[in-house]
């Protein structure tokens, strides 16, 4: 396969032709709440009855976005030198009980409040990249000018990113801006099962420290915990499925996968740029951790977009155990349901749009 772009569309016939590059303009723009996520706010959110602590964090988030949208203390109140509070609200639960959508709502509430780029929003890793390519102190000049912080998914998975990531919150923190982040771990929790080094837990415990632990309790409202209850597509349809439809590709899942490991995860969400559909053929478990945490990434990316996703597998194997019994009681367990959730959406999505 080749690529086929035009000014018009950046699609692609096979995602394994593309090696994107990302400019740090883009980093910053792209700062923003995915596709997915552009309609979320406040008063579309579902609170569950059965669970209390939806409604709670909802309405606590909503607070907090009032309290950051508040005009800032003047007159006498200043002279006094009081400063105006800077909230930092982490918002723990399991994967599908809407914390993405409250964190955008919140992302969205206080753009709309102050203007756009008043808050910016971002996962873990498009933090991380953008140290990498502005450095630490732009990175943080560049922040600093928010007045909201969000971030999503805040997995750690090396004690370099958990120190980095801690200064960052500590200087944003520092000049006055508020954060909010998500994750399917306590803060004071993060790197349990994966790294047990002293220096490791001092900055857990130092990065917990500086959060409102809200608990949102909950089912995965995409009621999957497999990649889907239906069988595999066959590879005849998978194809023609992508042939009659303007900006699909169509790929090998392993080679997919062993692309995937040549581009960095921060780019992955332009791999998929101008790709409205996502064909897989040869799909089938993933045995090795590093490819499926990549492969976390790219599902999480897909489903920012919305991408529908078609999956034509392996003959005999079984699709919908597409990580290992020992990865799923790992400490990276979260991410992988998370991953299986997503992508079970995605192709329900995919095999609707195909007719079967």
């Amino acid at each position: 396969m080749t690529a086929v772009q035009s000014p018009d569309s950046t699609a692609t016939a096979s995602l394994v032709a593309v090696r994107p590059t990302v400019s740090t303009d883009r980093l910053l723009a792209d700062l923003v709440p995915p596709p997915h996520f552009a309609d979320a706010r406040f008063t579309t959110y579902r609170a569950n009855p059965d669970h209390p602590s939806q409604a709670a964090t909802l309405a606590r988030l909503q607070e907090v976005a009032a309290e950051i949208a508040a005009p800032a203390p003047s007159g006498l109140r200043a002279l006094l030198g009081r400063r105006r509070s800077v909230p930092a609200v982490y918002m723990d639960g399991g994967f599908g009980v809407g914390k993405t959508h409250l964190l955008t709502s919140l992302t969205h509430a206080v753009n709309e409040a102050l203007g756009p780029g008043s808050a910016a929003y971002g996962t873990f890793v498009e933090y991380t990249n953008l140290v990498g390519a502005l450095g630490f102190l732009p990175t943080v000049e560049a922040l600093a000018t928010r007045r909201l912080v969000c971030i999503d998914e805040f997995e750690l998975d090396d004690p370099g990113d958990t120190v980095l990531m801690s200064r960052l919150l500590r200087e944003l923190a520092d000049r006055g801006v508020a954060l909010a982040a998500t994750s399917n771990t306590l803060p004071d929790a993060l790197g349990e099962g994966r790294f047990a080094a002293e220096d490791f837990l001092r900055e857990i415990q130092a990065l917990a420290a500086r959060f409102e632990v809200l608990r949102v309790d909950g089912d995965d409202y995409r009621h999957r915990a497999v990649v889907t209850d239906s069988e595999p597509l066959p590879v005849a349809t998978v194809r023609s499925v992508v042939a009659s439809t303007p900006g699909a590709v169509l790929d090998d899942f392993g080679d997919l996968l062993a692309h995937l490991a040549t581009v960095h995860p921060s780019r992955y969400g332009a791999l998929l740029d101008g790709v409205r559909l996502v064909g897989l053929t040869g799909f089938g478990p993933v045995t090795r951790q590093e490819v499926a945490l990549r492969l976390v990434v790219l599902v999480d990316r897909l489903y920012d977009r919305d991408v529908p996703v078609l999956l034509a597998g392996v003959d005999g194997a079984d699709q919908r155990a597409l990580f290992t019994p020992e990865m799923l009681r790992g400490g990276y367990r979260k991410k992988y349901y998370r991953a299986l959730s997503r992508l079970g959406a995605l192709a329900q999505d995919g095999r609707a749009l195909a007719d079967v």
